[in-house]
């Protein structure tokens, strides 16, 4: 990762462009408080695709109502953490929680349709402010056709409003693709400004002309909230006892927490390997003793199938509601280790200090590419931050129950 971004601190930069580049949006950003000071609201078009970004979403909007010299108004697509900030979204953010080329393909057509629909509620909304949130594939379409759409109208209608400042939450992950910063130039012309959750991602935007600023780990911002200082450094607290006496779990009992994911297209692939998994388990522990702590994400396609799903098991299961961080740490205190699919929550069985075996599957052919196009060792964040295997991963063909059995005993 080091040499990595070394690499990229070695090369070549248009300062100049970048400078230009950082005037223009200093200037969007006076004109956007005029006009919120004009209408006497600032109206906020926000995009988020998947939980993730539904949780940074989420904190975001409360942040803005607690900071805003305006009231603010918002509109856009989210789950339910955004809704309970009162966004109405246009439609089921699970409409477009799709990763990947090859599972994208069968979802096309919705896909294309939610993109129309967001762009005409967009322009009709008549934002000051638009914020995707990760789900790159779905926001820079949208941001693409957006900004050519406001132009439009301001070219063909005097009086039209300036066009609405876009910003992208989350920077994309050009890091780990060859190739990947070449394309950050290009994002230029329709983000104005990026909000990076990696340390490094500002440095690498700038570098190549593109505005952006480190905001911080949204993981991070609930370990402060809710933490413990160790001799080790930070440990999140959880309440294990709590959480045995809620699902009526002895003391004896070997909780494993399996984390499959927040994408449909992911859990229906990986829980089915994480269960079968854990049948081979019981041959190296009483099966009455062992149980699977099942995290369920806030997601109601992922929450039907995992219930339906569940119940296939031979052994003592507890389902995990999303949402709420106090029982997800509660669940990984009580937890001996984790099965998780590689995304955040690495991150956060890092931070509550739980072994854990990351592991992913996808379709042959994006694996394929994967292999092809990724420059990074690693999948997960905590080994590619610090470029080494502090966590096994088990990845692609590799990632077979009899496999994960063997590291986990």
């Amino acid at each position: 990762m080091i040499r990595t971004i070394r690499g990229w601190r070695n090369g070549s930069a248009d300062f100049g462009f970048l400078r230009n580049r950082i005037r223009s949006v200093r200037a969007l950003s006076s004109a956007v408080i005029d006009m919120a000071d004009r209408d006497g609201e600032l109206r906020v078009f926000v995009v988020a695709g998947e939980v993730s970004g539904d949780n940074i979403g989420s904190r975001l909007m409360a942040s803005l109502r607690k900071l805003s010299p305006f009231p603010v108004r918002f509109a856009g697509v989210g789950g339910s953490m955004m809704s309970k900030q009162g966004l109405k979204s246009l439609f089921p953010m699970e409409d477009i929680s799709v990763m990947g080329i090859w599972e994208l393909l069968p979802h096309l057509y919705k896909f294309r349709v939610r993109l129309e629909e967001t762009v005409e509620a967009a322009l009709s909304f008549k934002p000051h402010v638009i914020v995707t949130v990760d789900a790159k594939g779905f926001s820079f379409r949208l941001l693409k056709k957006i900004r050519r759409g406001s132009l439009l109208a301001r070219n063909s209608r005097k009086g039209f409003p300036a066009p609405p400042l876009h910003f992208h939450y989350v920077a994309p992950s050009f890091w780990a693709w060859k190739g990947g910063e070449s394309r950050l130039r290009g994002l230029s012309e329709f983000v104005d400004h990026v909000l990076c959750i990696l340390p490094f991602e500002e440095e690498v935007c700038r570098l190549n002309g593109l505005a952006a600023t480190f905001v911080g780990h949204p993981v991070l911002e609930d370990a402060l909230e809710a933490a413990n200082e160790t001799e080790d450094g930070i440990k999140m607290k959880g309440n294990s006892e709590e959480f045995r006496n809620q699902y009526g779990l002895s003391t004896g009992a070997t909780i494993v927490s399996l984390l499959p994911g927040s994408r449909l297209q992911e859990v229906t692939r990986m829980l089915p390997i994480f269960l079968n998994t854990m049948e081979l388990l019981k041959e190296s522990c009483p099966s009455d003793l062992l149980t699977a702590a099942i995290h369920v994400a806030p997601n109601k396609h992922v929450e039907d199938y995992i219930a339906s799903y569940s119940h296939k098991l031979n052994l003592p299961v507890v389902l995990i509601p999303g949402g709420s961080s106090n029982m997800r740490y509660d669940a990984f205190s009580a937890s001996r280790m984790a099965l998780c699919t590689s995304g955040t929550v690495a991150v956060e069985l890092q931070l509550a200090r739980v072994p854990c075996l990351v592991a992913y599957r996808a379709h042959l052919l994006t694996e394929y590419l994967i292999r092809y196009k990724a420059k990074v060792q690693y999948i997960s964040l905590p080994n590619i931050l610090l470029d080494e295997p502090v966590l096994p991963e088990v990845l692609f063909h590799a990632c077979t129950p009899s496999n994960l059995a063997s590291i986990v005993r």
